[in-house]
């Protein structure tokens, strides 16, 4: 998914943990989404926990073509609940939706889990390019929506401004 936020995905991509910076504007803002994707392997378990510390956003992808992956969202959503902070905006997205003919995860099952924990469900395709932005800007909005406002009805900024823009920067929007 950051693979994709942040341009066209690589034949040759390999599963690891990256970083991608992508500045959007939202309601008149310039915000900069600062990526963690790890990619959600078990292999990366232990590190993906410290990355939830100071992340405001966190999206659980699973593939619909695959159950195993869907089956771990309830693991990944413990282990949240367990490192991230209180307040963190979670989003569940079933990608691979351009797929349906191998899908083996029905629409129903994601919303229906995403209803449970009251987070916010999108079906996605990071190769076909499906909700891709959508998710990423349904996110940050929620996350803005939730920053404390002044007397003026301004935003108070509680995430630390560029020091050459003016635009608020969302430190990790983490991806797994």
């Amino acid at each position: 998914m950051a693979k994709k936020a942040a341009g066209p995905i690589s034949p040759d991509y390999l599963k690891s943990i990256d970083f991608k910076i992508k500045t959007i504007e939202l309601k008149g803002k310039k915000i900069k989404l600062q990526i963690w994707d790890t990619a959600g392997q078990e292999r990366f378990h232990t590190i993906t926990t410290s990355y939830y510390r100071g992340a405001m956003g966190i999206m659980l992808v699973y593939d619909i073509t695959n159950a195993k992956s869907f089956d771990n969202i309830a693991k990944w959503l413990r282990n949240i609940d367990e490192h991230a902070s209180e307040d963190v905006e979670k989003m569940l997205l079933g990608n691979k939706c351009d797929m349906g003919e191998r899908r083996v995860v029905s629409r129903e099952r994601g919303e229906k889990i995403a209803c449970d924990h009251g987070i916010r469900f999108l079906e996605t395709s990071a190769k076909a390019n499906i909700q891709i932005d959508k998710a990423f800007y349904d996110l940050a909005e929620a996350i803005l929506d939730k920053m404390p406002v002044k007397d003026e009805g301004m935003k108070q900024p509680t995430i630390r401004p560029a020091e050459t823009q003016s635009n608020v920067t969302i430190s990790r929007l983490s991806c797994c």
